[in-house]
């Protein structure tokens, strides 16, 4: 079994080279306004349209690859950056009710992508927003940096 998901483009071009790189493949069918990654890890069929015919770009609150340790997250980092694709690094964090390690990109259309580890899951407290904390000299501080939309 595999999780299949489609998302909406402003450019195919742009879009299926930079996937190209993050995926370390090229997509196994392309068109002019399609493409369509078979991907074996991740395990998923990932696909694509360019905007026409009054297609609106795709906007989800963010994507995600859960890996199983620690030294993955520094492998799928190291892959990215090689391709000078600029991430967000976080380490110790508590986000979605849990304690990850995770480093963030975006696509060219802003669409946000976690590469993360979980530590541990976290008690679900109300609705208040998961925050990271830093620890500094003088104790612990609130410091979440993160652009992603997770705290």
């Amino acid at each position: 079994m595999r999780a299949h998901f489609s998302i909406n483009v402003r450019s195919i071009k742009k879009s299926v080279g930079f996937y190209s790189k993050v995926f370390g493949v090229n997509p196994q069918k392309k068109s002019e306004t399609y493409a369509k990654f078979d991907l074996k890890e991740p395990s998923l069929n990932f696909s694509m349209h360019e905007v026409v015919d009054g297609r609106i770009a795709s906007r989800v609150n963010h994507l995600g690859i859960e890996v199983m340790s620690v030294k993955e997250i520094a492998k799928w980092h190291k892959k990215i950056t090689k391709h000078k694709i600029k991430t967000l690094t976080e380490e110790a964090t508590d986000c979605c009710f849990a304690l990850q390690d995770k480093f963030w990109f975006q696509d060219p259309d802003g669409n946000s992508w976690e590469v993360f580890f979980v530590h541990k899951l976290l008690p679900v407290l109300g609705a208040e927003p998961p925050h990271q904390i830093k620890k500094t000299k003088k104790g612990e501080i609130d410091a979440c940096e993160s652009k992603s939309g997770c705290c």
